[in-house]
């Protein structure tokens, strides 16, 4: 057993000091912009947001732990985190967990040429490709539920606040 739960905590570890990275810059990032002057819609939902992914953690932590790593799901993973990078790199101070109000043009280079919201695309991947990578379907089903659920309200209050904002 000790052989073979490494893998699996190291994938698990992985994603939660990422997850943990993300929060200190995006708390970082929300700062420095309400300080000057941007401002957060959908607030009341953002808790229904950190507990769903709480949940998808703890069940990849719970479930996986021991189970071995599927090769091919773990190689999308690793393609989904180039488009992370992407992303973070293309917001730049701008990106958040939040829904956060700059009264600035909207990014439109990178990612963001092709699809409105890239990062929520990567979320809804990474929420089904992570789970198979320790074989656990019926998480990344459960859980591709919950966020879809999420996803509605959030796009919907996001593009409600951006709407002046597009060109």
């Amino acid at each position: 057993m000790a052989d073979t739960i490494w893998p699996s905590a190291l994938f698990v570890t992985f994603i939660i000091a990422q997850r943990l990275a993300e929060l200190a810059l995006a708390r970082r990032n929300t700062r420095r912009l309400v300080s000057q002057g941007a401002y957060e819609v959908g607030a009341d939902h953002y808790p229904l947001v950190v507990l769903m992914h709480a949940g998808w953690i703890a069940c990849l932590t719970v479930f996986g732990m021991g189970n071995a790593l599927s090769s091919p799901w773990l190689v999308g993973f690793v393609l989904l985190q180039l488009l992370r990078i992407c992303i973070l790199a293309t917001m730049g101070s701008r990106w958040t967990t939040r829904i956060i109000v700059v009264n600035e043009p909207l990014v439109a280079r990178g990612p963001f040429r092709f699809l409105r919201h890239p990062n929520y695309a990567l979320v809804v991947a990474e929420i089904i490709v992570a789970p198979m990578v320790l074989g656990l379907p019926w998480v990344a089903a459960i859980f591709t539920l919950l966020n879809a659920i999420i996803l509605s309200i959030r796009i919907r209050a996001e593009d409600r606040a951006l709407a002046p904002l597009r060109t």
